[in-house]
């Protein structure tokens, strides 16, 4: 008997076993009724600083936390005044929030020095994420805020294919250069089903205090257009205001350093709409 093996031409046709759905993997987070992601395509159009005042008005609404999935450039520390916190760990191996404002809050800002670069890949983003969600003791949540770095990759796959997100809002500015990024984003949650409850424009005006006269700082490009052929609600237009840069630098988020702001009003209206988007308005 010859031991040579048969050529493949020969050998008869096998299919390959189909792979596996990686979306079948999504389990829910004990204790966490509802997760909201916090999305842009772009970086630099004020993304965390609208989770950071986002989850502070949801918080006096209902039970909140704030996931900081920014591996690289971990904003939220800095902006809840948390800088040199760090979580404790229960005793089953958990760790447990830092909480401000009446928002838990994690980020891998609270075990890595703010000097220090983060050199992962995709594996260690994905174990990282996995942690995040799995091996924090969040307790009894109604909503999960997870603000999400720039773009379309690793970090929001790894999110959406190992959780059930019940809705992701898109933050972007005025500019076309913005909304051109924008949609990447929208493009890939509508890919995988995850429900786009609405967007937000950051810096949209900035309104003339004396003559209440809304000035835009930025050349209107084709985001209503865009969102209205999307069918896509407009949450908010957030108008520039300096201070809320100046809260964030501060460490008391813009919410709670300005409460009977008129951007305050906007925040605490979006928070609103975003409850009744999650079906989360009765709780």
């Amino acid at each position: 008997m010859s031991n040579e093996t048969t050529p493949p031409a020969q050998r008869p046709y096998q299919p390959r076993p189909p792979a596996g759905n990686p979306f079948d993997q999504q389990k829910g987070i004990t204790g966490v009724k509802k997760i909201l992601a916090v999305s842009s395509g772009k970086g630099g159009v004020g993304k965390s600083t609208i989770a950071a005042n986002l989850a502070v008005a949801l918080s006096r609404r209902v039970k909140t936390g704030l996931l900081d999935a920014d591996i690289y450039g971990p904003s939220q520390p800095r902006m809840f005044g948390a800088l040199n916190q760090r979580p404790q760990i229960t005793s089953e191996q958990k760790l447990i929030p830092i909480t401000r404002h009446g928002v838990k809050l994690m980020s891998i800002g609270f075990v890595v020095d703010e000097d220090s670069a983060v050199v992962w890949r995709g594996p260690m983003l994905f174990k990282a994420i996995d942690q995040f969600l799995r091996d924090v003791a969040w307790g009894e949540l109604d909503v999960l805020v997870v603000d999400l770095p720039p773009g379309t990759g690793d970090v929001q796959l790894s999110l959406v294919q190992k959780v059930p997100v019940d809705g992701v809002i898109v933050i972007a500015t005025p500019q076309n250069i913005a909304l051109s990024d924008v949609k990447k984003s929208v493009d890939m949650f509508q890919r995988i089903g995850t429900p786009i409850l609405g967007a937000v424009e950051n810096m949209s005006y900035l309104l003339d205090e004396a003559s209440g006269q809304k000035m835009a700082l930025y050349p209107k490009g084709d985001l209503l257009a865009y969102l209205d052929a999307k069918k896509i609600p407009m949450l908010s237009e957030m108008p520039f205001q300096p201070k809320i840069a100046l809260a964030a630098e501060t460490g008391v988020p813009y919410i709670e350093s300005y409460p009977q702001a008129s951007e305050s009003a906007v925040f605490t209206d979006l928070a609103d709409q975003i409850l009744r988007g999650l079906k989360l308005e009765h709780v």
